[in-house]
């Protein structure tokens, strides 16, 4: 090979190096540059309020609404037919068990029972005479039975009046309040026309439903606080009388009946009530507000805040750690947790759908969920 020839291969090698250098280089520029987009296309740190996991006192409670309804009543209806001729009550007014409401015309039957009265005296006549003689053999025995038997059929007639006539009187079957009147005087009234409502109003009634996993917490004889929106302010006391002794299949509640003292008549029947039952001593519970919890077919989560450090800016560095949680009791806007949650850890309140484990946080409380115990409904 001459010395031109080597000459010219080394200028190519030198040319073919520097080529592939060249494409070498430029390889890596575009990895770093791909690697420098990825990374500014990392999910940016996500905006989450959050609040602090503290350890409260709570009192066991079953909370319950109801309907309250009075311990006795009815409205008021004739048995029988008949035109209106006494009426011996005002509408609003408070009677005793027995007092006479209402009279209809019973002339007519008291005329037929004296007929029948009469009838029932000779029946007796003829049976004492007929049962004298059969002492002595002077009449048979078939003659004093047939005797007997017309005897108790007057009778019988008899009082059968007295009851139709006894129909024609309405009295209160109960002591209490009545209503508004339905009928007037001289008006005819048909079997079953309603006269007037009658409720006794002490004690109240409250029947109420718990959730079946708190049917352990209520009992007979328990002390109950009864709050209507129908009277604000006001806390009457209660008495659990009854439990019903099954669930109902369709709800998973427990009815529960409880007995309140009215007796100044405030409470009326048909108002909605909330009824609570405190339950045992009170307890320690870690609370969070509700919203901190994610429920899942899974399992209920949250979201704790975890300090990285600080970051290339010299600011903290936060993430989060999913885990897994076990929740009990609930009160206003909070609830308790059981398992899953320490003391003074910090958690996420709101924020939790674009999260998921390891992911990058900062902290704006600017607004904070509901973590009221014991809120109220306000009027607009």
């Amino acid at each position: 090979m001459t010395k031109g020839t080597t000459k010219r291969m080394i200028i190519m090698l030198l040319g073919a190096g520097l080529v592939f250098g060249g494409i070498y280089g430029f390889q890596q520029f575009r990895n770093k540059m791909i690697q420098k987009a990825i990374g500014g296309m990392a999910n940016p740190p996500q905006a989450v309020s959050t609040t602090v996991a503290q350890s409260s006192v709570w009192q066991p409670t079953v909370e319950g609404v109801g309907t309250l309804r009075a311990a006795s009543g009815a409205s008021l209806a004739a048995e029988v037919g008949g035109l209106v001729t006494a009426l011996h009550f005002e509408s609003g007014a408070t009677v005793k068990a027995g007092e006479v409401l209402v009279e209809l015309n019973a002339a007519p039957l008291k005329a037929q029972l004296e007929q029948l009265k009469a009838s029932a005296m000779l029946a007796k006549q003829n049976y004492d005479r007929d049962s004298a003689q059969l002492k002595v053999q002077a009449i048979s025995q078939a003659a004093v039975d047939t005797d007997a038997a017309n005897l108790k059929s007057a009778q019988a007639q008899v009082a059968a009046q007295q009851a139709t006539i006894d129909q024609k009187i309405i009295r209160a079957p109960f002591s209490g309040r009545l209503g508004i009147r339905q009928i007037d005087l001289g008006q005819f009234l048909a079997a079953g026309t309603a006269i007037v409502n009658l409720q006794k109003l002490d004690p109240m009634y409250l029947d109420f439903t718990v959730p079946q996993t708190q049917i352990d917490l209520v009992r007979v004889g328990d002390k109950i606080g009864v709050q209507t929106s129908a009277l604000p302010g006001k806390t009457y006391t209660g008495v659990i009388s009854a439990v019903e002794p099954q669930v109902d299949t369709a709800t998973r509640n427990l009815k529960v009946r409880a007995r309140i003292a009215n007796p100044k008549g405030e409470l009326l029947p048909g108002l909605f009530a909330t009824a609570r039952v405190d339950e045992g001593t009170q307890r320690q519970y870690i609370t969070l507000p509700n919203a901190a919890i994610a429920y899942n077919p899974y399992g209920s989560t949250v979201y704790i805040v975890k300090d990285e450090g600080k970051g290339a800016d010299g600011k903290p560095k936060l993430s989060v750690e999913q885990r897994f949680v076990t929740t009990g009791a609930m009160r206003g806007d909070q609830v308790s947790v059981l398992t899953g949650v320490k003391a003074g850890e910090t958690v996420v309140t709101a924020g939790q759908l674009k999260l998921h484990n390891g992911a990058p946080v900062f902290v704006n409380n600017s607004v904070t969920p509901a973590n009221n115990p014991n809120p109220e409904v306000k009027d607009e």
